[in-house]
């Protein structure tokens, strides 16, 4: 698959959302989602960075993750 037919990212806006919200957050997302959709988390939490990445290290997925600042964290997830 080419990153063009990776399409728009789906946004999970989670900002202002304390831990574990973000990442539940995530969970409902992927549950519904199609094979290759790309989802864009966003967070304040700082604790986020340690649950969201180990989930996808533990479900193959990938994750980018941009930190925006000291308060705002951006994750780029797909399959």
């Amino acid at each position: 698959m080419s990153d063009s037919n990776l399409g728009i990212p789906t946004e999970i806006n989670a900002i202002g959302q304390p831990c574990p919200m973000p990442l539940l957050m995530l969970k409902r997302g992927l549950k519904k989602a199609d094979q290759h959709q790309v989802f864009l988390l966003k967070s304040s939490d700082p604790h986020s960075e340690i649950d969201v990445i180990r989930y996808c290290q533990l479900h193959q997925l990938k994750c980018q993750l941009t930190r925006i600042s000291d308060h705002e964290f951006h994750y780029l997830i797909h399959s």
